[in-house]
């Protein structure tokens, strides 16, 4: 099992990552993309935001481990 101090810094690196690849999705701008006829589409605008949903879900599981609750737990 890993101790605390490694299992937060690789939370905190893996939460980073995360924020980087969001930003990177938001950049792109998908409902911009979206107006333009299909063909000058560099990439599906429909597959940036499911990415962009997944990711922030990853962000919230992230925050949530770092936070110390786990999945399951209610409050009372």
């Amino acid at each position: 099992m890993s101790s605390p101090n490694v299992e937060n810094e690789f939370l905190y690196e893996l939460r980073t990552e995360v924020e980087v690849e969001l930003t990177v999705a938001e950049a792109s701008h998908p409902e911009e993309v979206a107006e333009l006829p299909v063909t000058e589409w560099l990439f599906d605008p429909t597959d940036v935001e499911r990415e962009e949903i997944g990711l922030r879900g990853l962000r919230d599981a992230v925050e949530a481990l770092e936070d110390g609750s786990r999945p399951g737990d209610r409050g009372a």
